[in-house]
């Protein structure tokens, strides 16, 4: 299939690209799963509470099992005991088990995603950068121009070198380069844009 390319002047023409990537059928379930394993992977579990056997102190019995007349008992580490541990509390960062993808999983997901983008006319091609931009307000006045502004964009190594730096500070856009495209970011942004040697790129590593 073709897709247009832009150049910042505003030159449009047609460039060739591969229909399993940007014209295939969308998996809608797949992509629900991707950002399901994304977003638990990232989640901040932070805290902390100690465990019945992390509780420092004596593990001897508190009192007889049979003849005082009270409830049966083991150690004050107990979780019903002031000072004792906690049951079912949460168990910090280590204790849960991270979502992996697999490889085949990847690339099905890129797809999907780059396909429904294109579908919402929510996909941009730049040519090549051949012109260096350093100044954040010419860069954010360009993807203005473009309705650009909140986007991922996943530049080549010598267009990185023209405008890298003048994304860094502009809020809601992302710079990325092919080998290390997020699926979850590609969800996240709004729009999705690519330079014509990054779509060659992609194309090559799928």
């Amino acid at each position: 299939m073709k897709l247009e390319k832009i150049s910042i002047d505003g030159n449009k023409n047609s460039l060739e690209v591969m229909d399993k990537i940007f014209n295939t059928k969308i998996n809608k379930k797949l992509i629900s799963e991707i950002l399901y394993k994304n977003i638990a992977n990232h989640k901040g579990r932070k805290s902390k509470t100690k465990q019945k056997n992390e509780i420092r102190g004596s593990t001897s019995k508190i009192y007889a099992q049979k003849g005082t007349g009270n409830a049966r008992h083991a150690s004050r580490k107990a979780p019903i005991f002031v000072g004792g541990g906690v049951a079912h509390g949460p168990k910090g960062e280590n204790a849960y088990k991270t979502r992996k993808l697999n490889k085949k999983e990847k690339k099905i997901g890129l797809s999907s995603i780059i396909s429904e983008k294109n579908n919402n006319k929510e996909l941009l091609v730049f040519s090549d950068f051949v012109k260096n931009i350093s100044k954040t307000k010419e860069m954010f006045n360009l993807l203005q121009k473009f309705d650009a502004t909140n986007s991922i964009i996943i530049l080549d190594k010598s267009s990185n070198d023209k405008i890298g730096r003048s994304l860094k500070n502009i809020p809601n856009v992302k710079v990325s380069d092919v080998s290390n495209i997020a699926l979850y970011d590609l969800v996240k942004y709004k729009k999705v844009v690519f330079t014509e040697t990054s779509i060659k790129e992609l194309e090559k590593r799928y």
